[in-house]
């Protein structure tokens, strides 16, 4: 007996770019969590020392904030007005290329690989958001 065959679910682009955040969310979360295991790293922090010299509460806060507009954005990719989250995950998806594209020369191969999963990730976001579809349009590829 033949199987039937399976029903293809179109995937609304707002669940896409929320999904995709999610799962910069997670690089990052992993790519932080195995920089520990980085010989002299934890020393490091216990002198004070971060990523970028030494440790204040202000860089900690940018940092913070740097790393809370992922997460926050696997949110609002599915609340924001349809104009202000394309954009929004445009610009945003751009900047984080930027960054991680910034931190990774001379890093460790995990941090790379990571890296390189996170751009890959970013790139889909801007993709998925700059050929959002259009009300009446005609379709174009990576939409919905």
């Amino acid at each position: 007996m033949a199987a039937s065959p399976l029903v293809d679910v179109t995937v609304p682009v707002r669940a896409k770019l929320s999904a995709l955040w999610a799962a910069l969310m997670f690089c990052y979360i992993y790519g932080d969590y195995f920089g520990l295991y980085v010989p002299g790293k934890l020393s490091g922090m216990i002198n004070g020392e971060g990523p970028i010299g030494h440790v204040s509460q202000s860089a900690l806060v940018i940092t913070s904030i740097l790393l809370a507009v992922p997460g926050l954005m696997v949110f609002l990719s599915l609340v924001l007005p349809a104009a202000i989250c394309r954009w929004g995950n445009i610009v945003l998806g751009a900047f984080y290329i930027a960054v991680m594209a910034l931190t990774m020369p001379g890093a460790w191969s995990f941090y790379i690989l990571l890296g390189v999963v996170e751009i890959a990730v970013g790139l889909l976001t801007v993709w998925y958001a700059w050929s959002w579809p259009r009300q009446g349009g005609t379709h174009t590829a990576g939409e919905s």
